[in-house]
């Protein structure tokens, strides 16, 4: 009988480690039963998503290269080429690229969704934007912060990076998509120093997308690494209406369940 018990665990152990055990992490198999993973497509909209329901992100620059470019800031010596910021955010990306890109909160918001160019507010005097005007390049940074009271690893929650360059937005383009109005629903203290305020000098900028750097969650069920430009430009609003991320309520959609097998383990689909 003591066989039969020791043999019954052996097969009970070995089950559960095939079952459980690590899934290829740090790539995009396309061999795994137990996840979709999502394509890239797939996370674009994803990414888009984010970009119309967040409206904070982490704006990354670098000081300039000569010391003294604006000495009312009392600016140490020895910046020029460092990067600037109070929140710091590591990507998987080649060192030669970018290492561990630092940078500073501001506002954004999605006034342009055909395009997927964020809208900011730039504050003249903001480091950020002086450090733009002396030639430094500029990604804002998001991640997906879910509503409601659950809690959710915010390892395994999408986040992402958009590379590319500050635009001026003509008048013409800003009275046409109401950006005044769109940026200040997002934003209602933004009010208080749109352009012509009497505070400090403003003006609304896309950032125009040339680059997207995604991380979707864990790697055994989310998709990792760039996505073409292309396919960032090429969402619909119809797409990005119909998806849904983690912790939004659900509807009848083909992303619903997709979004539940790419975020949820085995145990909790076997109990939900």
């Amino acid at each position: 009988m003591i066989y039969l018990y020791i043999l019954f665990c052996v097969i009970y152990t070995a089950a559960a480690i095939r079952h459980y055990s690590p899934k290829q992490i740090f790539s995009n198999t396309p061999t795994l039963s137990d996840y979709h993973i999502p394509t890239i497509h797939e996370s674009a909209i994803q990414a888009r998503r984010v970009l119309h329901l967040e409206s904070i992100g982490t704006l990354s620059t670098v000081f300039p290269t000569a010391d003294g470019i604006h000495p009312q800031e009392n600016r140490p010596s020895g910046l020029g080429g460092a990067p600037i910021g109070t929140t710091e955010t590591r990507m998987y990306l080649d060192l030669e690229l970018i290492c561990s890109y630092t940078g500073l909160m501001d506002y954004y918001a999605d006034c342009e969704p055909d395009t997927g160019n964020p809208t900011i507010l730039a504050i003249s005097i903001a480091t950020s934007f002086k450090n733009v005007a002396a030639g430094s390049n500029i990604t804002l940074s998001l991640r997906w912060h879910p509503p409601g009271d659950r809690y959710y690893s915010a390892a395994n929650l999408p986040r992402f990076s958009l590379m590319g360059y500050l635009e001026a937005m003509s008048q013409d383009d800003v009275e046409k998509h109401n950006v005044a109005g769109c940026f200040t629903r997002y934003h209602h203290d933004a009010r208080a120093w749109l352009p012509g305020n009497q505070i400090h000098e403003s003006h609304f900028v896309r950032l125009v997308v040339r680059e997207v750097y995604w991380i979707g969650g864990f790697g055994d069920r989310a998709f990792i690494g760039w996505i073409p430009v292309e396919n960032w430009k090429n969402v619909t609003r119809t797409e990005v209406d119909n998806m849904r991320l983690p912790g939004e309520k659900k509807q009848k959609t083909k992303y619903v369940d997709a979004w539940k097998s790419w975020f949820m383990n085995d145990f909790e689909l076997r109990q939900g």
